[in-house]
């Protein structure tokens, strides 16, 4: 098969980070400047569409051959612009270098996949490449000196052109020396195919409610003057937003703060406060709904169909393949708890802020608990929307072989009142609302959520243990007791990680629980990983593993990745439990992979999805209960795995 890798460069008026690829691309004065192409192990020719140049005939039908497969980091674009832009090219002929990189374990971006994949200095992407982009790609401020002009062309400044053609060149080199590194680690067909249905899906997009997001926006204005106004008649201040401001008062108030996190402020308010005190607190509280901007976010990102596209992102979380969220991030949004979504919504839409203020007293929050109805189907369509039921906890009692959680899930399915029988000894029966046993259903509830993964008590603080009443002295009793009743899946976490050092200290491969640990590498550039065969047959990849001891002065593995905290590529150390956690998450990422690959064989539209939950753009006749059946069909490669889809359909997207 040929291969032909491709860059190009372009210019849009709309701003891509705010709005997305898709936006960028439908302006009015979108264009493409710039076209670089490497043919097989041939230099990469720039054609400079901008000054007239054309790309030559045989490039122009391998765009359109099926038997040359097209390469571009993140493709998505390329392909994309390159239709809008008149050069037809199916999505099935294209392959995501970056794609590959994310699969192997790499950081996402071009720069950042080269430095880490330890491209030399002279094939990674050039540092100049934004002042480049920031010049020729974007609009420029009209001055007299610039003539009134609002683009910068070629010939305003020859020698940055010239320069920018070198940037849009060493990009190809960039990308085209990652496809050589990453080649002996291919990626399986069927996370090919997974890759072109994201793409399709973000290019078809979701419609937003743009009379609900024209009101929220226009509530909101309205909201944040009232509380301004309302904080400044009582505080006197200036500016009432301002931190330091504000602390200088309450402590002059006798109620002094360390600071105004979320956290403290709610902290705070549960505690005696004086009247103004606390309003200006709750004020503070109200005001810092910073989910509200997702209504921004809409209003930027929809296109002039009224559809916002581009919100998933293919193997956002690398360590276990799951999706990410982009531009409104779907992955956080608020959840609803009003009886009366449909009539918020209409106040909303009238942009009624006094109806609001009246029947709901806090509008900051209503709007936010609103931001998920703003999501509507298609005319003539719903949405049918419908999630795994705790599903994390079945794929990892599956996994372990906990057969009495796998009978749970098998036929009752009430796992916290079942996990609760488990640990204190008490008939499932008993559990149950009207007994004093019920308490302990709470105990079962936070046990399974937050003990999964070799926690302990700070796992179920941080799950909310505290807040559901539970007190500190209680918790390590609950963990005791849960691991005894869990033996199976303590069980999956030692051998997970002996499997590991097994691994690391012997480099041969080590099985466990239908798991499959190696080292794999390649003899020409040096790269080395330790991967985990799912039983999927994909593997988890972990860059550049090593033993060192860690902060508990334990040896254990470590390898190269991307630090949740700093959000920096450098070295991190993991255990058998956290190990445990990517490969159940990655499984339950697998699983709704097999759901989507069956929504799709059925030729229906999924608009989005988030975590484990799938949202169809559906046409009438199609039901949730036909989506939920094809959730719990049985996984070929996951044999006594019992799933269970639960979900509902309407009219707007919300947490049922």
């Amino acid at each position: 098969m040929a291969h032909l890798s491709i860059d190009i460069e372009t210019k849009s008026s709309v701003d891509i980070g705010k709005a997305g690829m898709y936006k960028y691309a439908q302006s009015d004065d979108f264009e493409i400047l710039l076209f670089a192409y490497q043919e097989y192990d041939r230099p990469v020719e720039v054609v400079d569409l901008a000054q007239g140049e054309c790309i030559p005939p045989h490039i122009l039908a391998a765009l359109e051959d099926p038997h040359i497969i097209k390469h571009a980091y993140n493709a998505a674009f390329e392909w994309y612009c390159l239709n809008r832009a008149g050069y037809g090219t199916p999505l099935e002929q294209w392959r995501c270098t970056m794609a590959h990189s994310l699969y192997c374990g790499y950081p996402a971006g071009l720069a950042a996949t080269g430095e880490a994949i330890g491209l030399p200095q002279d094939k990674r992407k050039m540092a100049v490449g934004k002042a480049l982009i920031r010049y020729f790609c974007t609009p420029c401020k009209l001055t007299k000196s610039n003539g009134g002009r609002t683009w910068n062309l070629p010939h305003h400044a020859p020698e940055k052109w010239e320069l920018f053609k070198g940037y849009c060149k060493r990009d190809v080199e960039a990308e085209h020396a990652i496809l050589e590194r990453l080649t002996p680690f291919p990626m399986p067909e069927d996370e090919e195919r997974l890759w072109q249905m994201d793409v399709r899906m973000n290019a078809y997009g979701v419609r937003v409610d743009e009379g609900l997001v024209g009101g929220a926006l226009a509530v909101d204005t309205v909201s944040t003057a009232q509380l301004e106004g309302e904080a400044r008649r009582i505080t006197g201040l200036d500016n009432p937003n301002s931190t330091s401001q504000l602390l200088d008062w309450l402590g002059g108030q006798g109620a002094p703060l360390p600071n105004l996190q979320k956290a403290t402020v709610m902290d705070a308010l549960g505690r005696d406060l004086p009247e103004d005190v606390r309003r200006v607190l709750e004020i503070r509280q109200q005001m810092g709904k910073t989910s509200v901007k997702k209504y921004v976010a809409m209003d930027t990102a929809k296109g002039t169909d009224g559809r916002v596209r581009g919100l998933t992102q293919y193997y956002g979380a690398n360590r276990t393949g799951r999706y990410a969220g982009r531009l409104v991030q779907m992955q956080n949004l608020p959840r609803n708890y009003l009886g009366t979504l449909d009539y918020a919504r209409a106040l909303v839409r009238d942009k009624n802020y006094d109806g609001l203020k009246l029947l709901y007293g806090n509008v900051p929050d209503t709007l936010s608990q609103l931001i998920r109805t703003a999501f509507i189907p298609s005319d003539g369509h719903k949405f049918v929307v419908a999630d795994f039921s705790a599903i994390e906890a079945r794929v990892i009692a599956w996994l372990a072989g906990e057969q009495w959680v796998n009978e749970v899930f098998a036929t009752h399915g009430r796992i916290y009142e079942a996990t609760a029988s488990q640990m204190f000894g008490v008939p499932v029966e008993r559990i149950v609302k009207g007994n004093p046993e019920y308490s302990l259903r709470q105990k079962g509830k936070v046990a399974t959520l937050a003990l999964g993964y070799q926690g302990g008590p700070g796992a179920l603080v941080a799950m909310g243990a505290l807040d559901m009443g539970l007190s500190e002295d209680e918790l390590p009793d609950i963990v005791q007791r849960w691991r005894q009743a869990n033996p199976r899946i303590v069980d999956l976490w030692y051998s997970v990680g002996q499997a590991v050092m097994s691994v690391m200290q012997t480099a041969q491969p080590q099985g466990t629980h239908g798991l499959m640990f190696t080292l794999e590498g390649d003899a020409i550039y040096g790269q080395c990983f330790l991967t985990v065969r799912l039983p999927s047959g994909r593997k988890l990849y972990y860059p550049k593993p090593y033993l060192a001891i860690n902060r508990f002065d334990r040896m254990a593995l470590h390898y190269h990745g991307v630090d949740q905290n700093t959000k920096k590529w450098g070295p991190i150390s993991t255990y058998g439990g956290k190990l445990t956690e990517n490969i159940v998450q990655a499984i339950a990422r697998d699983c709704l992979a097999e759901t989507l690959k069956r929504i799709d064989a059925r030729g229906l539209q999924v608009v989005f999805h988030v975590h484990d939950e799938v949202v169809i753009d559906a046409p009438m006749d199609v039901g949730v209960d036909d989506i939920c059946d094809l959730m719990a069909e049985p996984i070929p490669w996951a044999p006594g795995l019992v799933l269970k889809g639960a979900g509902f359909e309407g009219m707007y997207y919300k947490k049922d």
